[in-house]
């Protein structure tokens, strides 16, 4: 009996996506730096504890099984969140420090990516897929 690969619904992925560029905006244009904590406190328990609320709540709104929806790799999603999270956390940290210019750094990064991915290309993908093979190539 095969083991079935866990995968998250493309549209679950996209929410959590939006809600990071979103996010950023907000937090830029209104000069709020609080705003960031929001995808930053749901990707860390995403990530300590399996559970994040952002996906959770959008996951009511799909029209159809989970299981008809184009699948992403859990543990890709998990590598991503892990660099969402330690950017927010870079650049909120940055921005509660009156380093404005890290934290305007450390969140473009973010939001390009996400808004990236939205596009279709997953930076954080060929950065995992370049690490793996960089790890074949040195074993």
């Amino acid at each position: 009996m095969a083991n079935t690969p866990v995968s998250i619904p493309r549209p679950l992925v996209r929410t959590n996506q939006w809600s990071i560029v979103l996010s950023v905006l907000a937090s830029w244009f209104t000069g709020e730096a609080w705003i960031l904590a929001i995808p930053l406190l749901a990707g860390a328990m995403g990530l300590l504890f399996g559970y994040n609320p952002i996906m959770r709540t959008a996951r009511h709104f799909l029209k159809k099984s989970p299981s008809e929806y184009i699948p992403e790799d859990w543990d890709q999603q998990q590598f991503n969140q892990v660099i969402a999270v330690a950017c927010l956390a870079l650049g909120l940290l940055s921005f509660l420090l009156g380093w404005t210019v890290a934290g305007y750094v450390f969140t473009a990064m973010v939001a390009l990516s996400a808004f990236i991915a939205i596009l279709g290309f997953c930076i954080g993908c060929f950065i995992r897929f370049q690490l793996n093979q960089y790890k074949y190539r040195n074993s």
